[in-house]
């Protein structure tokens, strides 16, 4: 199924901001959130084809977030990308545990980031 539709969830305006400019320049539909809270609703509400999920966040935090997405029978088929400033091998470990189905460490590497998602196409 062909990746259109991407939920963003992150806390940071300019990180949205950034992600959004990118997908929408090469031609994806983009959603945002800034909780994890509100990127749960939004992937129900929504049903995008992929999520963009930030770790570190008030409130739930993105693992939290991404283990009740791919646990909800109305959810569970959305891919979710973690993007993170937590590179470590044990915070990837567990992000895939959590039900990622990719794990990215920031700075984003955005050529990186529309290539992992053609893959998924």
């Amino acid at each position: 199924m062909p990746i259109q539709k991407i939920l963003v969830v992150d806390d940071s305006p300019t990180e949205r901001y950034a992600l959004s400019e990118v997908l929408q320049k090469n031609g994806y539909q983009v959603i945002t959130a800034e909780t994890g809270e509100e990127g749960i609703e939004k992937s129900k509400s929504e049903l995008p084809d992929l999520i963009l999920m930030d770790v570190v966040m008030p409130g739930m935090n993105g693992y939290q977030a991404t283990r009740t997405i791919s646990r909800d029978a109305a959810t569970r088929s959305i891919p979710v990308i973690i993007c993170t400033t937590k590179g470590q091998e044990t915070d990837k470990i567990w992000g895939m545990r959590q039900g990622a189905f990719d794990y990215l460490v920031k700075p984003l590497d955005h050529a990186e980031l529309l290539e992992r998602i053609r893959a998924m196409d």
